[in-house]
């Protein structure tokens, strides 16, 4: 069975561009735009989160969706790399419990990369 990404990020050419290319290694992709996409995780059952820190028009922010997701005891185990253009992105992931973060712009090759890592 697929292993199932679930995609958080406001720029919709980045949730195409990475629907593309990681359906096209064989992953189940779910992408949202928004924050409040966050609410459906256990029915979503990703694999592996890969989530924009600035979602903007949303409610929450990436890191306040990570740290909350890695505070549940149901969620806590999902891996979530953070994506983004923050220059402090290493902190940023570590403050919030993140497994891993890829810089954005970044090489399709390093993304699929790093996730293959944690699925």
């Amino acid at each position: 069975m697929a292993k199932r990404l679930f995609i958080i990020d406001d720029d919709e050419d980045i949730l195409e561009i990475l629907s593309i290319v990681f359906e096209d290694e064989g992953y189940n992709v779910v992408t949202a735009n928004n924050s409040d996409a966050a609410n459906y995780i256990l029915e979503l059952s990703p694999d592996l989160i890969l989530l924009d820190v600035r979602i903007a028009g949303s409610p929450k922010s990436g890191l306040q969706i990570c740290q909350e997701l890695k505070s549940r005891q149901t969620t806590c185990n999902i891996p979530i790399i953070l994506i983004s253009a923050e220059h402090n992105l290493a902190l940023l992931a570590s403050n919030c419990h993140a497994d891993s973060y890829v810089n954005k712009p970044f090489e399709i090759t390093d993304l699929l990369q790093t996730v293959a890592q944690y699925v």
